[in-house]
C-alpha cells in the first residue's frame, strides 16, 4: 500500500484527489490528530512526529509514504530523504506535497532539472498563502529562487485559518478571515496582482472558493491535490514496484492517533466520503 500521512484531516482533500486519479492503488492514510496541529510546534518537534510517522507506516508494510502535509514536507522531507532513508530504509521512498507545487510554479523538474509545463511566467509573481510555519520555513521562496529567480514569491501565513475550518465555522466568519489575509498579501505588493496563488496548506482546498472570490480577478487558483495526484500518477509510472498488488487493488484504510470515533464523524467533509478510522 502507498502510505499518505497528515498532521489531522488536510491531508484528506489530497487522498482524495489520490484516489481519483489513482483509483486502482491501494492506500493507508495516517492522521496524527493527537499531536495537531504541526503550524506552531517547533521545526524538531516537527521532524520527530513526521518521523514516527513514516515509521509507522513502513512498518505497516508501505513501501512509499507521501507526505500530504505542507508542514511536514516543507520542514522534514529533505532531511528525511537525505540523512535517515538511505541509513534505514534504502528501498523505500518518502515522496511531499511541496515538490509537485514547486515544480509546476518554476517550470523546472526538482528530479533532473529539465523544463516542465509551468503555471506562472518567469519573471511573475504568485502568492503563497499556508500556515504560520509553512511561511516560516522559508521553503517556497528559496525552492522556488534555485529553479526561476526572477519569479517573485510573495508569502502570507493565515494563522487562524486552520483552526477555523476544524471548528467547522460558519461561512461568514471563514470568508472574513480570508478577505483579510488577502488583503494583506495585496498590501505587500502594492496593489500589484500576482499572476497565480498557491493555497499551501491542505485544508484550504474546503474555502477555495472564498479565495476564489477575495483574490482580484485572473488569478490562477492552483488546485494543489489535483497537481500532487498527477505527480505521484506520473512517478508510478516510472516505479511500478510501488503499484498496489492484485490482491490490495482500491484498498483503502485510515488511521489515527486520535479518537477514532471523533475523527471519523468530522472526515468525511475533507474525504468526499464516509470514513472508518481505526486507532494507530
Amino acid at each position: 500500500m502507498i502510505g499518505v500521512f497528515d498532521s489531522g484531516h488536510g491531508g484528506l482533500t489530497v487522498l482524495h484527489a489520490l484516489t481519483e486519479r489513482l483509483p486502482r492503488e491501494a492506500f493507508i492514510y495516517l492522521g496524527d490528530h493527537g499531536n495537531a496541529p504541526y503550524g506552531r510546534r517547533s521545526e524538531s518537534e516537527i521532524y520527530d512526529l513526521t518521523l514516527a510517522a513514516v515509521e509507522r507506516l513502513f512498518a505497516e508494510g508501505c513501501l512509499l509514504v507521501l507526505l500530504a502535509c505542507n508542514t511536514a514536507s516543507a520542514i522534514a522531507l529533505r532531511r528525511l530523504q537525505q540523512n535517515w532513508l538511505p541509513e534505514v530504509a534504502p528501498e523505500r521512498r518518502v515522496l511531499g506535497v511541496f515538490v509537485p507545487m514547486v515544480e509546476v510554479l518554476a517550470g523546472v523538474s526538482w528530479r533532473d532539472g529539465t523544463s516542465v509545463p509551468g503555471k506562472v511566467s518567469p519573471d511573475g509573481m504568485v502568492a503563497v498563502f499556508a500556515t504560520q510555519r509553512t511561511i516560516h520555513s522559508g521553503a517556497y521562496p528559496f525552492e522556488v529562487g534555485l529553479r526561476a529567480p526572477r519569479m517573485r514569491v510573495v508569502s502570507q501565513a493565515c494563522p487562524q485559518l486552520v483552526a477555523a475550518i476544524e471548528a467547522g465555522e460558519p461561512e461568514a466568519v471563514l470568508r472574513e478571515l480570508v478577505s483579510g489575509y488577502v488583503a494583506e498579501m495585496l498590501r505587500q505588493t502594492e496593489g500589484r496582482v500576482p499572476e497565480a496563488a498557491v493555497l499551501g496548506c491542505t485544508h484550504y482546498p474546503l474555502v477555495a472558493q472564498l479565495f476564489a472570490e477575495a483574490l482580484p480577478g485572473g488569478v490562477q487558483l492552483l488546485d494543489q491535490p489535483t497537481i500532487v495526484a498527477d505527480s505521484l500518477a506520473e512517478y508510478l509510472s516510472r516505479h511500478d514496484r510501488f503499484a498496489a498488488a492484485p490482491g490490495d487493488s482500491g484498498r483503502r484504510r485510515f488511521l489515527t492517533t486520535g479518537d477514532p470515533e471523533r475523527v471519523s464523524a468530522f472526515a468525511s467533509r475533507f474525504f468526499g466520503a464516509p470514513t472508518s478510522f481505526e486507532a494507530a
